[in-house]
């Protein structure tokens, strides 16, 4: 790791290419004006935190409902899982009514389900309550040689499956998978760009932006057309370990955050607990901010970090559980932004959290399905949460081997079926060219595979 001075807080914002706190047009439930250290209109004790798209005046929460990681329940008649339309109903009734009205979704998310559950659930409350937001996925290789009409089907079934003949936030998604090449073949070279503007402008539309992953040359790219386009907003993974590490990209999210302040483009940020993982962080580190703030959850510190930026106009959260929704409403109802103390506590726990060989992986599932049935999310959401608690041994002659050999192993049987296990990946790389965090999926998995074998065979040196 190379070494980071700890900044002041001035220096900190100043950094972010915020044009200054005190414009950060935040507001609060009631729509009052009020100074709570340093950002401008932060909401009332027990009440949610709004900001506002200046592009379209919609006055957005602070907390975003990702889509993603719908609870689940086992197929009656067999098969993959079926979204829990009950709970998913449960959850969304319970975010609306503490302040939640951004719903994020698409087409491949909850295993090609969550429109749909997002629709019945959503369509059960007035339509100007909410909004919503979905995507057009251009890099999949299944849009095929009719990459346009295929992508035009997509768009008109997305507000069929939602339930409303206008979406409020659209997005080019996965923007920078596959590099300049798959944004020219799958988006701009056959006239998808020109039909998501056209529409904008009938109204069909109210703010277009995309999602951006991985290769910041297109990055750059569509900020350099942001003059012609005007993107509404931009979709980015920020938190407090991509600040200035960069994760699992070429680039991190500092210079994605101050480009598009540069533009004033507001951002939507994805991946705030990278997927998960600075929720489970290891015990020392949990530790060290229970030590600063004994009552907050682990999980808020990285909410808190991501709504402590002013040009940011939703943090999206793939809330799963009614204590997860919970949780994250209370950090924000109202947020309090952190302080210089805080900021360097994040960047010291961040530069300790990449010491630890964790796969950057978010368990986006962009991978799947694996044509050879591999548990991809799974391997290396197991093997995360060992190296978390301290279960991936050096060696055989470490202090606790036996009782970390027997925890990752019996834990990896449970958590992965043996023949959707690591062993049986044979290297195709399909799942390489989808990956959002340009992980290396078949060395990562040969790598724990190997690992496993030497825990079996008592071999581990």
């Amino acid at each position: 790791m190379d070494n980071r001075k700890t900044i002041s807080r001035r220096d900190f914002f100043k950094r972010m290419g915020a044009a200054g706190i005190a414009s950060a047009g935040l507001t609060a439930c009631g729509g009052e004006k009020q100074q709570t250290a340093g950002i401008s209109g932060a909401a009332k004790d027990g009440e949610m935190t709004y900001r506002t798209n200046h592009n379209s005046d919609d006055r957005v929460s602070l907390l975003g409902y990702g889509m993603m990681r719908l609870p689940m329940l086992p197929n009656p008649e067999g098969g993959r899982d079926i979204v829990n339309q009950e709970a998913v109903n449960e959850l969304v009734d319970y975010a609306l009514a503490h302040g939640v009205n951004y719903f994020d979704t698409s087409p491949h998310y909850g295993r090609g389900q969550s429109e749909n559950a997002t629709g019945i659930a959503l369509s059960r409350h007035p339509r100007n309550t909410y909004y919503i937001a979905t995507k057009m996925s251009t890099f999949l290789e299944e849009h095929g040689e009719n990459a346009y009409r295929n992508s035009v089907d997509m768009y008109h079934k997305s507000m069929e499956l939602l339930r409303t003949d206008y979406l409020d936030y659209y997005l080019i998604h996965g923007a920078g998978i596959g590099g300049m090449d798959v944004l020219h073949r799958r988006l701009l070279d056959i006239g998808l760009l020109d039909f998501l503007r056209k529409e904008r402008e009938a109204g069909r539309i109210r703010n277009l932006g995309w999602s951006f992953h991985g290769d910041v040359k297109v990055f750059d790219y569509l900020l350099s057309i942001h003059d012609e386009v005007h993107w509404d907003f931009v979709q980015i993974q920020l938190n407090y370990a991509d600040w200035r590490h960069a994760t699992g990209w070429n680039t991190n999210a500092e210079y994605l955050y101050g480009e598009l302040s540069k533009r004033n483009i507001p951002v939507v940020v994805m991946e705030p607990l990278l997927g998960g993982r600075l929720s489970r962080l290891p015990d020392h580190l949990v530790a060290g901010l229970k030590q600063h703030a004994p009552e907050r959850s682990t999980a808020s510190w990285a909410f808190r970090f991501a709504g402590t930026f002013p040009n940011v106009l939703t943090v999206l959260s793939g809330m799963t559980y009614m204590e997860h929704l919970q949780d994250n409403v209370h950090t924000y109802s109202p947020l309090v932004p952190c302080t210089e103390e805080e900021l360097a506590l994040l960047e010291r726990t961040a530069t300790l959290f990449l010491e630890y060989p964790n796969v950057p992986c978010t368990a986006c599932e962009y991978c799947m399905p694996c044509p050879y049935g591999i548990n991809i999310p799974a391997i290396f959401t197991h093997y995360n949460k060992c190296v978390n608690e301290g279960n991936v041994p050096a060696s055989s002659q470490d202090e606790n081997y036996r009782k970390a050999r027997r925890a990752f192993l019996v834990g990896y049987d449970r958590s992965v079926p043996r023949l959707r296990q690591a062993n049986h990946c044979i290297g195709c790389n399909q799942c390489v060219q989808h990956c959002p965090q340009s992980i290396k999926i078949p060395e990562e998995l040969h790598r724990i595979d190997r690992f496993v074998e030497q825990l079996k065979q008592g071999t581990l040196q």
